[in-house]
């Protein structure tokens, strides 16, 4: 009987274990490459707020913290969806929150100094997550397809949906430890890197928005992913990272 138990329980590791552990190593590579460009004052900040713990480490903090149904009203300030064809300034945002709401919330319990250290801390790791969100297109997705989750794929055979297939399964193909990650996205110049850290978290959506439109554009319902599509965005899904981990930074500099 012991033998079966072990043998279930490694395959349900081997069944979720990539999808947990490469939408994490997402996350992660987002916060390493912020990381990598604080300033001096935000690092030490950042530093006495986290108790010396890294942003790599916290960046996956508003996801673990989903099973506790203490959190359980933070789920809905994961994404924002709101019609393809309108700015996000122009509706109504939804009276649950969303991700953009959430970002300015975070920012400014965080600014505050006579915010609790729990709260800054808190909040100071949700933000993280949070901008690393806001360069997954498809957390700026469409309502009725809940940001692609009900849209069904194959990816290499096994099934998923265009959700994960951004989350996880393009991330998975690299291969590739989040500081390997960090190390190989594409060298920028400083011009470059201040082109992109240019604008605010509404500027930053819409331009997530654009880009979950290709998205959807780029599959049909149970089509059969592989090398094919992981070649095609390969790169997309890199300078996404690269940007969060770019843009993450600078509200951190800017707020410290």
């Amino acid at each position: 009987m012991k033998k079966i138990t072990f043998l279930i329980f490694l395959t349900v590791q081997f069944s979720f274990g990539n999808d947990i552990f490469w939408g994490k190593t997402g996350h992660r590579t987002v916060g390493e490459v912020a990381e990598q460009h604080l300033s001096g004052k935000a690092r030490r900040a950042i530093k006495e707020i986290l108790k010396g713990e890294r942003l790599a480490l916290v960046s996956n903090y508003a996801d673990d913290i989903k099973s506790d149904r203490n959190y359980s009203k933070f789920g809905p300030w994961h994404y924002v969806n709101y019609p393809m064809d309108k700015k996000y300034k122009e509706v109504v945002p939804s009276t649950n929150g969303d991700l953009v709401k959430a970002i300015e919330t975070c920012i400014t319990i965080v600014k505050d100094e006579n915010s609790s250290e729990q709260d800054r801390a808190f909040y100071l790791k949700l933000l993280v997550h949070f901008i690393g969100d806001l360069h997954q297109p498809l957390h700026a997705g469409r309502e009725e397809d809940k940001g692609g989750n009900d849209i069904q794929l194959q990816w290499f055979g096994k099934g998923t949906n265009l959700h994960r297939v951004w989350d996880s399964n393009l991330i998975d193909e690299f291969g590739m430890s989040y500081t390997e990650l960090a190390e190989n996205l594409p060298v920028l110049s400083k011009k470059e890197k201040r082109a992109i850290q240019e604008g605010d978290v509404y500027d930053w959506v819409e331009e997530s928005q654009e880009l979950a439109k290709e998205v959807y554009g780029s599959v049909e319902v149970g089509e059969k992913l592989g090398y094919e599509y992981s070649y095609k965005y390969t790169n997309t899904v890199r300078k996404q990272l690269q940007k969060g981990g770019l843009r993450l930074a600078k509200v951190l500099n800017d707020l410290f």
